[in-house]
């Protein structure tokens, strides 16, 4: 019988998608004088939930959450720590702290019973910027098309759009102050934010 080898290479810690650009965003909000304030924020849940949204399942899920799913197009409600994102008629996203997405898969299948449901973990999909500052809807605008002035996309607004012709969830934080989360997928994410470096060279 062959002798078992159990190996004693220590555990690395996860490394975020821009951990190397933390000295760059840091310095980009130094000097910027707090115009914009950019940041990675690094290892959010994120579970992408799919149902009917008239069905039974998806009260179940809001009493699961604590808040009903939010059902008008491109809108974002907080459910504690969380966050549900409105995708699409029969889809959302739940946004939560780091280290929480097997706690939010348990509790959307179990508030769903038996009904139709699709939970899928993205998490490691995607990392997550923020964008803040006086001037973060004018160094967003430079390279999206959406219309960001505050009376079309305020506080509590979310989109799935393009910045810098890079695929993203965009979501105006309902928070006085807190400014845009920018879901972005991990293989683009150097990129878009070499761009938004760029763009906020503007505000030095």
């Amino acid at each position: 019988m062959a002798d078992t080898v159990l190996s004693t290479a220590p555990r690395t810690s996860p490394r975020s998608p821009l951990a190397r650009y933390a000295g760059r965003l840091a310095a980009a909000t130094r000097t910027s004088r707090g115009a914009v304030r950019l940041a990675e924020l690094p290892f959010l849940a994120q579970v992408d939930v799919r149902l009917d949204a008239k069905g039974a399942a998806a009260d179940g899920v809001g009493l699961a959450l604590g808040v009903p799913l939010p059902l008008e197009p491109n809108t974002v409600v907080r459910a504690g720590e969380a966050h549900v994102l409105w995708l699409g008629p029969d889809e959302w996203l739940v946004v939560g702290p780091a280290g929480s997405e097997r706690d939010l898969e348990h509790r959307i299948r179990a508030g769903a019973g038996d009904g139709p449901v699709s939970v899928t973990d993205v998490s490691a999909q995607r990392t997550t910027l923020l964008v803040s500052g006086p001037r973060a809807r004018d160094l967003l605008a430079h390279g999206c098309a959406l219309d960001l002035h505050p009376y079309a996309f305020g506080a509590g607004r979310c989109a799935q759009t393009t910045l810098a012709r890079t695929q993203v969830v965009l979501v105006a934080r309902a928070d006085p102050g807190a400014g845009f989360w920018v879901l972005v997928r991990s293989s683009f994410a150097g990129y878009l934010t070499d761009w938004l470096l760029d763009a906020a060279a503007e505000y030095v």
